[in-house]
């Protein structure tokens, strides 16, 4: 273990102590990451690069073929906490490559603590302007300005997440679509309604909260929850590696589930959902969540989300989520062996391979994490960054959930009833969507839970992903009786709401969309 662990600490904690006097950690993260967002897109420690690992600009295998996914992120598998880990550390060495920044860290936005619950995005990740050595500058954390242009080259005859050099990434309220003459029309229209950048970010922070708090409440009284922060909690009860880590294994695993069971959760629904409520999406029919529809941010879809700074704090959470569990799981040192050919496992399983991973190749934690290298050239695979302190040399400061970590212990046997929905196809559907359940109680329609679905724009140009179409949602409804015939569904879309009549048949259907939507089942 080295001598002495660099420490991640939460984001508020910095901005404390930059307003109690302590400028000096705050100003060096806002210093590093000016720095690596001025670098040439051929400097391999350029934001701009690193940033494209993840999806666009579709770098390596992928590049312009529909059998691949384009970035070398991993979703929907077993290598979803490990490759993000690996790419926060690289991340994090380029940060610490800035003259003068070698004692940065990222911190963790820690979106389960009660500021965040309360007031939404620290404040450091959203100001428009930071004031660093004299001089205020554009808030580095804000946003980022693409210094080449990036070409949606997988979805070639509608090239919706194409971005021009100098294409700026935006957030919720505000849409980023400038891939066709039409995207940019609708888009210019749509952002037109909201100049006033500050409002934008009240909005923003609207949404987030509604997302992380929001609960089943009938008559005014509350019965069930169904929030983020729930979610996050909740899947810290994952019982194995396979199901904690990604939505594939875990939709397979409660498919089997007793009746009365609880649904797990796994790290990678709650990561979703956020993503969507920074990007921008929101809940149907719920006063209580904002209503900004057209709103497309950078941060809501897979090709584009690590080019918005935002993304590597939310996801400096989860891999704190993920230690939380690795320490609660006794599984510090190692992870187990994953289940042997289950969903999750399979390279083509949910988006398709990665570079450098063979089609249909089984996944283990000995897969390589590409691209990410050690100093010998050699591949990371996950055996090479369980042990965060051990092997990667950092730790995680003071934050949330810890303390009630018994809490969802007295939940993990709960009996409940679950609104089970399946046989979703995302194939007619562009780019990520939610699948959201309400039910009929006292002649109110009450919302029972919403799914963040983050997916690619192109699912249509994908060959792998017309292989592994379905998409699953459970439920838990708790106290609350209800049944299949009280249940509505509504699969809210870029390009609309799919809503459904008896049995899931389809009452609106985009092009290619099945008669039916879906499969509902209440126990």
């Amino acid at each position: 273990m080295p001598a002495e662990l660099r420490v991640r600490r939460s984001l508020t904690e910095l901005q404390d102590e930059f307003r109690g006097g302590n400028k000096k950690p705050l100003e060096d993260l806002m210093r590093s990451w000016r720095g690596v967002k001025a670098l040439g897109p051929g400097d391999p420690r350029s934001f701009f690069v690193l940033g494209g690992y993840h999806g666009e600009p579709f770098r390596g295998a992928g590049w312009g073929s529909s059998a691949w996914w384009g970035g070398y992120c991993n979703h929907g598998n077993i290598l979803f906490p490990t490759w993000h880990r690996m790419y926060l550390v690289k991340v994090e060495e380029a940060l610490r490559s800035i003259e003068g920044c070698a004692d940065v860290t990222l911190p963790f936005w820690d979106e389960t603590s009660e500021e965040s619950l309360e007031h939404g995005i620290p404040w450091a990740l959203t100001d428009e302007k930071f004031e660093l050595d004299g001089e205020r500058i554009d808030n580095p954390l804000r946003s980022f300005k693409f210094p080449a242009a990036i070409r949606d080259n997988i979805n070639t005859d509608d090239p919706n997440y194409s971005k021009p050099k100098g294409y700026e990434t935006v957030r919720y309220p505000l849409s980023g679509l400038v891939g066709t003459d039409k995207d940019r029309i609708a888009t210019k229209k749509h952002n037109a309604q909201h100049p006033q950048y500050d409002e934008n970010v009240k909005a923003l922070n609207a949404n987030v909260i509604a997302w992380l708090t929001s609960a089943i409440v009938v008559d005014k009284k509350k019965i069930g929850e169904n929030d983020v922060a729930r979610k996050y909690r909740d899947c810290l009860l994952a019982p194995n590696y396979t199901v904690f880590s990604n939505t594939s294994s875990a939709a397979e695993w409660n498919t089997n589930l007793p009746v009365g069971t609880r649904p797990v959760v796994p790290l990678e629904q709650p990561h979703n959902d956020i993503h969507l409520a920074v990007g921008g999406f929101d809940v149907p029919n719920q006063p209580d969540f904002s209503h900004i529809a057209g709103a497309n941010g950078d941060m809501g879809e897979n090709d584009t989300a690590a080019l918005d700074p935002i993304f590597y704090f939310h996801h400096c959470h989860i891999d704190r989520l993920f230690w939380l569990w690795q320490n609660r799981w006794g599984h510090r040192e190692d992870l187990g062996d994953p289940i042997w050919e289950y969903p999750g496992t399979n390279s083509i399983d949910s988006q398709g391979p990665t570079p450098g991973i063979g089609a249909n190749e089984w996944l283990t934690l000995d897969t390589h994490l590409n691209p990410f290298k050690k100093s010998d050239e050699t591949p990371y695979t996950s055996r090479d960054c369980v042990d965060i302190e051990g092997q990667l040399g950092y730790t995680y400061g003071p934050g949330s959930l810890t303390e009630t970590e018994s809490a969802a212990v007295a939940a993990e046997n709960a009996a409940t009833k679950v609104v089970r929905i399946s046989g979703v196809n995302r194939a007619p559907i562009r780019g990520s969507f939610l699948i959201s359940a309400f039910a009929r109680v006292g002649g109110k329609r009450v919302h029972l839970g919403t799914h963040g679905v983050l997916s690619r724009w192109s699912v249509q140009g994908c060959a792998n992903c017309q292989t592994h179409l379905e998409v699953k949602a459970h439920f838990p409804v708790d106290s609350l009786d209800v049944d299949e015939s009280k249940i509505e569904v509504e699969i809210r879309t870029r390009d609309g709401v799919l809503a459904a009549g008896e049995h899931g048949a389809a009452a609106l259907a985009l092009p290619h969309a099945p008669r039916r939507l879906f499969h509902l089942e209440v126990h």
